[in-house]
């Protein structure tokens, strides 16, 4: 709801008062001349104040842990900044990278460890403690309130709430468009920011930044939904902020990006931190001899250097017949690009990519979830429309959701009713409840699935996470499918039910299923799959044999090579 009458102003407290925190700072250039960045010696974006040594860190943290029940999301992990620098973080998913950005901004307290901000050991920061020391950070997906305008949600970001003032729209609206020309941003201050693209929405946010004056910039992954020309765009806000001394943390899968941007790399693997190297690069000095610039190859190697043959079940057998087939599929709504792919019955396909990379928007299309555009879909060679997922039930797919807690599961209600939920008609002829009829088929399912539960009545709340896994898969096995898509199968469970449920999935193989398996876990890609096939925004571009090395599969996810797409 746009802010328009005086008592919602009042009651919101929007202020044109300057922001107590920025007072003492020195305030944004107020010329709003400038219509980009400028290319010969352009003015700063802003100038916070730099700390006397420019050679100390203005972030420290020393030997981090943070585990959240048994799962230790990071172990020992230490990281600094240095003013005018860009320090890329980089590493798998579910490295650690997300939950030491939150420690950073506040929003996670460290089981261990110390904090350092701007020459000040802190305990632990809450949100509002980090933006206070000047910590901003840029997420993915823009934090912005969409029914509010471009200028209002600046306003709400750089001042505090006080109510019962009068609110100053025009200056709001004069600020808003200063912020937005200095960072070259073409957005009119008056419009409602859900009429805005996601591109448009990042470099709103990055206004924000500008305006608080911010000493410390986390940006994670802000270059994942931007053009070629947005991207350069970013670039020189990013080079002409390190300029200004700001000091940037910069998280990408993008190697090229960390090569063009960053001062030294940080790779974190399983929730440590591996290593600390700087980037070669002509504007920057020599690194000193004792730490050697870094190569693609390298950081690559940094970030899947693991063993994992002997944690999974050998394949067994020989794939049959393809069953689905694929041909120059493709969908806008999805973002999914001449897709071509054959699954074969017996077969354990993964699917490999980066967290954007469109695997989930496949796995919804195959399932009638999100229609075709173009292209064919052909099961056991002929053509099929997959308009729902009544139609792809009907014709032999089953597709596991990768958030099982808000899809695949409800838990307020009992494992046998989750469990028969997809096959109810069968069950439940006409409008005669056959009670009976669930019991015996969830025992069954219980039984076949060793699913640990003190009964068929029990709430799936009550089940771990590995077991509410076990009920979201028999509740789509129960349809007897002859194609099973499993998103993220493991996720979020523990050590002991991962083996369980992967011993699961290759007896289910094993028993002729095909499978498509999507998963952001390296390893178990590489310990499960006959194939793997790698997508990168929305395309396929590599199909990879089962011997492929980790390197591999990374390399063709983040671009840099790839097997036959």
């Amino acid at each position: 709801m746009v802010l328009s009458s005086p008592l919602s102003c009042a009651i919101v407290g929007l202020t044109a008062s300057p922001c107590p925190r920025l007072s003492s700072l020195p305030q944004p250039c107020q010329s709003t001349s400038v219509k980009g960045l400028a290319t010969s010696a352009p003015p700063p974006l802003y100038s916070p104040r730099r700390p006397p040594d420019v050679s100390a860190p203005i972030l420290q943290l020393d030997a981090i842990t943070k585990s959240f029940g048994a799962v230790r999301a990071l172990q020992g992990v230490s990281f600094d900044l240095l003013p005018g620098e860009v320090h890329a973080l980089l590493g798998e998913n579910g490295a650690g990278k997300s939950t030491l950005i939150k420690i950073v901004t506040g929003a996670h307290a460290p089981d261990q460890g110390s904090l350092t901000v701007l020459g000040h050991a802190v305990r632990h920061l809450s949100p509002a403690a980090a933006h206070r020391l000047g910590i901003a950070c840029i997420y993915q997906q823009p934090a912005l309130f969409a029914d509010l305008t471009v200028a209002e949600n600046i306003a709400l970001r750089l001042e505090p709430v006080r109510p019962f003032h009068r609110v100053r729209w025009s200056a709001h609206r004069h600020r808003a468009r200063a912020l937005l020309d200095r960072i070259g941003a073409h957005i009119p201050p008056e419009a409602e920011v859900r009429t805005l693209s996601m591109p448009e929405q990042q470099l709103v946010e990055m206004a924000c930044v500008v305006g608080s004056n911010a000493r410390i910039v986390i940006m994670d992954e802000p270059s994942a939904c931007l053009t070629r020309r947005e991207q350069d765009r970013l670039f020189a806000i990013v080079r002409q902020l390190r300029s200004d001394g700001v000091g940037i943390v910069y998280i990408s899968h993008r190697l090229e990006e960390i090569f063009a941007l960053a001062n030294r790399v940080t790779v974190l693997r399983d929730g440590r931190s591996v290593g600390t190297r700087p980037i070669p690069r002509p504007d920057l000095p020599a690194p000193a001899p004792e730490t050697p610039p870094v190569s693609e190859s390298e950081l690559i190697g940094l970030m899947v250097g693991r063993e994992w043959s002997h944690l999974f079940p050998p394949p067994e057998g020989v794939p049959g017949d393809v069953v689905l087939s694929l041909r120059k599929v493709s969908c806008p709504a999805a973002g999914l690009h001449d897709i071509d792919l054959d699954l074969r019955a017996g077969e354990i396909l993964g699917l490999a990519g980066l967290i954007g990379a469109g695997r989930t928007e496949l796995a919804r299309t195959l399932f009638g979830l999100t229609p075709v555009g173009s292209g064919r879909i052909l099961l056991q060679g002929q053509p099929v429309r997959l308009r729902s997922p009544i139609d792809a039930v009907a014709h032999g797919i089953a597709c596991v959701p990768e958030d099982r807690r808000r899809h695949g599961v409800i838990l307020d209600l009992p494992v046998a009713h989750n469990l028969t939920l997809a096959i109810h008609p069968r069950i439940f002829p006409g409008t005669w409840i056959r009670r009976t009829a669930e019991r015996h088929l969830a025992l069954e399912s219980i039984r076949h699935l060793a699913i640990r539960t003190s009964g068929p009545d029990a709430p799936v709340a009550t089940l771990s996470g590995g077991n509410q896994q076990k009920v979201a898969l028999g509740r789509w096995l129960a349809t007897r499918p002859k194609i099973l898509i499993l998103d993220e199968p493991t996720q979020g469970v523990d050590v002991g039910a991962k083996s369980e449920i992967h011993r699961l999935i290759r007896q289910l193989a094993r028993d002729g299923l095909a499978v498509l398996m999507i998963s952001s876990d390296l390893p178990e890609i590489l310990g499960m799959s006959d194939r793997i096939a790698v997508m990168r925004a929305g395309r396929l571009v590599a199909n990879l044999p089962a011997q492929s090395s980790a390197h591999d599969v990374m390399a063709a996810a983040l671009g840099q090579t790839g097997g036959n797409p």
